[in-house]
């Protein structure tokens, strides 16, 4: 697990974290969020033990980082957003090198687990440097993953890739979330609702939100925004009698109607009570996008 307690850091006259608190548990995927110099690099390398923080508290797996940076870093996988590799070597050879630094048993047999694990078999006998950038990403997972760490850490996994490599990374990642605790940093929204259940919004080095990816939408907005389409046009006024409704615009027989709360089943009866045919109604929501934006802007 990740824990971290009121961790603040600063440059000079600036605040890159501002009493930061957040917990990621065993087996949670968790989007980390926020916008260029929000604070998101300079939490990763605290908690990698890259460089220290002012002050607060942060645990890997129950290992305080700041009392034992080294311990912590065994524990912890990390794929930085450059992904450094040896162009120059084969897989299998970077990969020995990288386990000669931890205390790995049976290194050889790790290496080629960890290369069916992560799919490079069918590239695993070139150069890293003739690897496509999928690939390439592939050798920087599998080099997290040498010591069998309790938290990954990945920075930007799938930036570059084509649209069936990112599809691939995206479900390698799903797979070593069933059992680590992942914190996954990137830009791509898309990326956070198709991996991740929660989202951790980060901004000016304060958290904004943190909450499932499901319920940031009602997090920030305390309307609902509900489309109906019916056959024909009905009368406007009885639907805006319903005792919910804060606004309705009108699009021919299609009604968009901003509520207080979720009254689907509202429109429903009065619907079946009027004679009003339904053709189609739906909740529709913020994207991720949106409540981006609107909470980093």
């Amino acid at each position: 697990m990740i824990k971290v307690e009121s961790i603040t850091k600063t440059y000079g006259k600036q605040k890159a974290l501002d009493n930061v608190s957040f917990f990621i548990g065993r087996g949670e995927i968790v989007g980390f969020l926020g916008p260029n110099g929000a604070g998101k690099s300079t939490m990763m390398k605290i908690l990698t033990g890259y460089i220290q923080m002012d002050s607060g508290k942060a645990e890997i797996s129950g290992v305080e980082v700041k009392k034992d940076d080294i311990a912590s870093r065994f524990k912890i996988g990390y794929l930085p957003e450059n992904n450094p590799l040896y162009t120059d070597m084969y897989v299998r050879e970077y990969l020995r090198f990288v386990a000669g630094f931890y205390p790995v048993d049976h290194i050889n047999a790790r290496i080629e687990e960890l290369i069916e694990i992560t799919g490079l078999a069918p590239e695993s006998h070139k150069k890293i440097g003739a690897l496509s950038k999928g690939y390439r990403q592939r050798v920087g997972i599998a080099q997290a993953l040498i010591p069998d760490p309790e938290v990954l850490i990945l920075d930007e996994p799938t930036t570059g890739l084509d649209p069936n490599q990112i599809v691939e990374v995206r479900d390698l990642i799903k797979n070593l979330g069933k059992e680590k605790t992942v914190m996954l940093s990137t830009h791509i929204m898309q990326e956070v609702q198709a991996i991740c259940e929660r989202a951790i919004i980060i901004n000016k080095g304060k958290i904004v939100a943190d909450a499932p990816v499901s319920k940031l939408s009602q997090q920030l907005n305390k309307s609902f925004n509900i489309r109906v389409e019916f056959e024909v046009a009905i009368d406007e006024a009885k639907l805006g009698s319903l005792g919910s409704v804060l606004d309705i615009e009108t699009s021919g027989s299609v009604y968009n109607i901003k509520a207080s709360n979720d009254i689907r089943k509202e429109i429903s009866r009065l619907a079946a009570g009027n004679d009003w045919l339904i053709l189609s109604m739906s909740l529709e929501q913020s994207s991720l996008e949106d409540i981006f934006r609107e909470l980093t802007k």
